[in-house]
């Protein structure tokens, strides 16, 4: 499950310690028996401190997981926040971004999957 943040045209990506130089959408794996807005909640609150509001179904997304390099497939759902976000666990750092920054290396699934899509329902910043 995954979260596709938006604020101001801009959204919000994270880093993992493991490799902080790619960014990805705030979210994470299912725990055994936990339905995927659970998952949504829960992780966001671990990785971020922040809780989904009015979250909702944006697409399934498969693509090449950036770490693993293994075929993937990820739950996108939109929602907004209340709170800033500070990274948190696995987390190296966030940023808010608008899809057009050069110095930004994005995981495929956000960059070939998530960015056309809000770019779509224009939900980006130009």
């Amino acid at each position: 499950m995954a979260a596709a943040i938006v604020q101001e045209g801009r959204l919000l990506v994270v880093s993992k310690q493991a490799d902080p130089t790619v960014f990805y959408l705030p979210g994470g794996k299912p725990d055994a028996g936990e339905a995927p807005l659970e998952t949504l909640v829960r992780e966001l609150d671990e990785e971020l401190g922040v809780e989904p509001l009015e979250p909702r179904f944006l697409a399934d997304v498969e693509a090449m997981a950036a770490l693993e390099r293994i075929p993937m497939r990820l739950s996108v759902f939109e929602a907004r926040i209340g709170q800033d976000p500070e990274p948190a666990g696995e987390l190296s750092a966030l940023r808010w971004i608008s899809g057009q920054e050069r110095d930004v290396r994005l995981a495929p699934a956000v960059r070939d999957h998530v960015l056309p899509l809000l770019r779509q329902r224009g939900a980006l910043a130009a």
